[in-house]
């Protein structure tokens, strides 16, 4: 098969279409012929060395696939050759064939073509182990979210609508905050022009936020302290700013906060399969009837892999990028 390989703590242009082997499904797992690749942040930081992946995944990049089922494994019923999927997998994706377990798929979304369905389980399985589970996001409720545009911070916005909580989400120029006030966000911030942190607290009438999924960290962290209101949840899902910094914890006593976070690849198969089983239950459903619906910002072949990364290190991108394996 044909996949992407690269130099570990290279730059983009390190990407290359290379030639191997067909992975072979393992009792409980699925073996897809890929059609689409979804781009992931965690994919960038395994190219440049900073993310390894669990022992026993796939060394080759990529966390979420669309394609059919071409062989299954002992002891799987669910999935049968031929059967339309997109799934979570723990590496592998950028590859022309790539195994996952069984528990990690879900079927294509009605009317819904393959490239958006690739951009739909990294972020939907994260963004709702950690905003409805972890960070109990409910109706009535403030969630903050910054990078709105990103393929998160749609998720992000969509989730809440979905939940019948009010959405703040943080962008960095006008023409993303129209975007995300296009996408459903109630409340959008330029953080290049205005402190977010005092935009919220006006908006809020001096209330605060309920929820704040994080993915900057340490610099935001003391102002995600002032602004939680009390009995308030900061979730962090991403270190974008730094990992360490400094903080008065007397919020935390209080207003009885709550810190907390989680990344998705170490999580075990069976947690996985929880967040399937709840996002089969209550969110595809709602795709199915063209509501939630993924933005696609860019397509690029398996070939073009390396101007994939550069856009996304670029941060000049709207939702999701994928990689046509098999179109």
């Amino acid at each position: 098969m044909r996949y992407i390989d690269y130099e570990p703590g290279g730059n983009a242009d390190t990407l290359r279409l290379a030639e191997g082997p067909a992975p072979i499904p393992q009792a409980g797992e699925i073996l897809i012929e890929v059609a689409y690749a979804g781009i992931n942040r965690p994919d960038i930081l395994q190219r440049l060395g900073r993310y390894l992946p669990p022992s026993g995944a796939s060394p080759i990049l990529g966390l979420e696939v669309s394609g059919h089922v071409v062989r299954v494994g002992a002891d799987v019923r669910e999935w049968q050759v031929g059967d339309a999927v997109t799934a979570l997998v723990p590496g592998g994706g950028y590859a022309e064939y790539c195994t996952t377990p069984a528990d990690q798929a879900l079927r294509i979304p009605a009317h819904m073509d393959l490239a958006s369905a690739a951009g739909l389980p990294e972020n939907w399985f994260t963004v709702w182990a950690n905003a409805a589970d972890m960070g109990a996001l409910k109706e009535g409720e403030r969630l903050l979210v910054h990078g709105g545009t990103s393929g998160i911070g749609l998720t992000a916005i969509h989730l809440a609508r979905f939940l019948g909580a009010t959405c703040w989400a943080t962008v960095g120029n006008d023409d993303k905050a129209a975007f995300c006030r296009a996408s459903g966000a109630h409340h959008v911030i330029n953080y290049r022009t205005t402190d977010f942190a005092e935009a919220v607290m006006a908006t809020t009438n001096h209330q605060g936020i309920d929820v704040i999924l994080d993915v900057v960290g340490a610099p935001y962290l003391e102002r995600h302290l002032d602004i939680l209101r009390r009995d308030g949840r900061l979730v962090f899902i991403a270190l974008s700013g730094g990992s360490r910094g400094e903080i008065n914890l007397t919020p935390i006593l209080t207003k009885r906060l709550r810190l907390t976070g989680s990344t998705m690849r170490p999580r075990t198969v069976g947690e996985k399969r929880a967040i399937r089983n709840a996002l089969a239950t209550r969110i595809w459903p709602e795709l199915d009837h063209g509501r939630l619906l993924p933005h696609i910002g860019a397509r690029f072949p398996l070939a073009e892999a390396a101007r994939a990364h550069a856009l996304m290190e670029s941060g000049d991108h709207r939702g999701k990028i994928v990689l046509a394996v098999r179109p």
